[in-house]
This record gives structure tokens, sequence and C-alpha cells, in this order.
């Protein structure tokens, strides 16, 4: 009968923490957004002189705070899951591992030679930003764009890398060392930050042939800032179309839900679905407390 009674509480922590169909899940990813947000504000604030002279004990006060919290979830979030080590070496489980741990070191590490370190260890806080990419819906779509054009980005920079390499070797064959291209290196180096617009003026061409060189560089500089742009956009677009059609024409084999597998952490399985589809396991579909 115990038994029973740790896996039900097991199970519907589980739902509270790794899915968001259920009122209580829902209001646990709220909170922890607002969480989230708050050790950000904490972290800019710190690194302002002036505020944290003023602040610093209660500025200490609200990191720990935050810090426990999240200790508190990191460890729920282990002992949910039937693989612990499926989260804990996964993105999201090594980013709340590194966005956790500083506050804990900083007990140990004390005295002045190591303040310079603790100051280091302090911006891994910052890696708190990144798990709210697991509550953006749209980032798992852009980023499957950005996976489908790496074939044809990979050829655009191959194809820029060697424009910038011709034309930095032209420039360097007119220009020469007197004005500042010693070598081709650097005078591909000055061709890409001008192909990029970036121009931070540490060089620049002196002879007419050298600056109708560079006009043309800038030209094409704004064409190839569109044209990655371009391709992921097509992608995206593409894809949000395909997921659009499928949509209208089978709407039953794309109603996906949050639903997690408790034993991989794989999501998004088709409305009552009874097992995992990736690793077989039985998923947790008793919502009745909820």
């Amino acid at each position: 009968m115990s038994k029973i009674k740790k896996k039900h509480w097991k199970d519907n922590l589980y739902e509270i923490i790794y899915e968001a169909d259920t009122p209580a899940g829902k209001l646990f990813d709220v909170v922890l957004l607002i969480f989230i947000l708050a050790s950000i504000a904490l972290v800019m604030l710190e690194s302002v002189s002036g505020i944290d002279d003023k602040y610093h004990n209660l500025l200490y006060i609200g990191e720990w705070i935050v810090t426990i919290l999240f200790s508190l979830e990191y460890i729920a979030r282990i002992i949910t899951v039937n693989k612990p080590k499926k989260y804990i070496f996964s993105f999201f489980g090594i980013i709340d591992f590194l966005s956790t741990i500083p506050m804990y070191l900083s007990v140990f590490f004390v005295g002045g030679q190591a303040l310079v370190a603790l100051r280091a260890l302090r911006l891994l806080r910052v890696f708190r930003i990144l798990k709210l990419a697991r509550y953006l819906g749209a980032s798992n779509q852009l980023a499957g764009a950005i996976k489908a054009s790496r074939a044809k980005i990979s050829v655009f920079l191959f194809a820029v890398i060697i424009a910038s390499i011709i034309f930095g070797t032209l420039m360097y064959l007119v220009e020469g060392e007197e004005n500042g291209f010693t070598n081709i290196p650097k005078s591909v180096y000055w061709c890409i930050v001008t192909l990029t617009t970036v121009g931070f003026g540490d060089i620049a061409p002196q002879t007419p042939l050298g600056q109708f060189l560079a006009t043309v560089i800038m030209i094409m500089g704004y064409g190839i800032i569109a044209v990655p742009t371009g391709i992921v956009s097509a992608e995206y677009t593409r894809s949000a179309n395909k997921k659009e059609e499928e949509t209208n024409v089978e709407p039953k084999k794309i109603d996906l839900n949050s639903q997690s597998c408790q034993n991989c952490l794989t999501s998004r399985h088709k409305d009552k679905a009874e097992y995992c589809y990736r690793c077989g396991h039985k998923l947790n579909i008793d919502n009745t407390l909820f």
C-alpha cells in the first residue's frame, strides 16, 4: 500500500514539473519563470557597483532564496524521473546545475585570493536565462529551420571566405605595405570587416583603385548579410506552412500535448497516447487530481 502511495506521489510531482497540460503544471511553470527573471535581475543589479554597495545584504539574501528554490527544483526533477542520468547530463540539466552551484561554491571559497575567482563563478548564474528557452515553443521551430538550412548556409559561408581571401589578396597587391596592408592575412581581415559593414577604420585604402575595390566590397556586404537571413526565413516559412497544411488535412495525427515520458523525457506525444513513441514506456495519463 505504501509502495502505491509513493509511486502515486512521484507520478503527480512529475506531471507538475515536466508537463503543462494541468493547472498545477501551468502554475509551476509560471512561478518558475518569475523566479528565473528575478534571478537575472539580481545578477544585473549586483553588477552595478552603486546598487550593490547600498543593497548588498538584500541582494545577497534574495540570491540565496532563489538558489535554494532552484536547488529544490533540481532535486525534484532528478527524483521524479526513472533515469536520473538522462536529465542530469541533458542540456537543461547541465544549465540548471551550473546556474545553481556558484552560491554554494562561494561558501567554501573564501579569502582575498579567491575573490577574483568567485567573481567569475558568479557569472555562471547568467546561465539561468537559458532555462527560459524550454518555455518558448517558437524557438524549437526556429532551431529546426536553422538546422534544415545548415547545408545552404555552410556553402554560403564557404563562398564568403573564398571571396574574402580573393579581395584581401587584391587589396594587398594594390595598396601594399605603405598603406597599412602589410600582409595578406591582415588584408583579408580588413576585407571581412568591410564586407560585414563593421568598418573599424584601423586600415583604409588610399589609392583610387583600392577605394574602388572597397566600394565594391561594401555594396556586396549588404547583399551578403541578407542571404543567410533569407535562407532561414524561407525554411521557417516552409516548415510553418507544412505544419499548418498537416493540421488542416490530418488534425488527429498531429494533435500533440505536453505529455512527457517519465523514462526518457521525450515530450510532444499525441493526445490520448498511452505509450512513449520513442522508448515504449507507459505514459502517466492519470490527471484526475488536477
